[in-house]
């Protein structure tokens, strides 16, 4: 973990840079030491076709940012993660935030370790 689901409107997709962003978003994460493992981190991104915003007559967009982590970091960590990751994507989006109608929002999951089922060799190349 962590694992985040970026989803956007196709309408922006020319625009958006979408593969940078959640590289971006990656190294955010990464950039926080040993708070998250690295092997553990997946970001993915779900391009909208069917949606409808506000009253539908302008065509508007959106980006929604899900992130979903398991518990053990304190409320002051997540809220550091957080700020630092929204920051990250307001600034890799404010070009087209200037010239666009778009929404962008972002949310945090957070759930205990019980029901989670994980098989993952890929820690193993960042144990030293």
């Amino acid at each position: 973990m962590p694992h985040i689901i970026v989803e956007y409107t196709d309408n922006i997709k020319d625009e958006a840079d979408i593969a940078g962003l959640l590289e971006k978003i990656n190294r955010s994460i990464i950039s926080h030491g040993n708070l998250f493992p690295v092997g553990g981190i997946r970001s993915r991104a779900i391009e909208l076709h069917d949606y409808f915003i506000a009253d539908g007559t302008g065509n508007d967009a959106f980006i929604h940012i899900t992130m979903k982590i398991g518990a053990g970091r304190s409320e002051e960590e997540k809220t550091i993660v957080c700020d630092r990751l929204f920051d990250v994507v307001k600034k890799h989006l404010a070009l087209l935030f200037e010239k666009h109608y778009l929404a962008i929002s972002m949310d945090l999951y957070e759930f205990s370790e019980a029901g989670t089922y994980k098989w993952n060799n890929i820690h193993e190349r960042y144990q030293s």
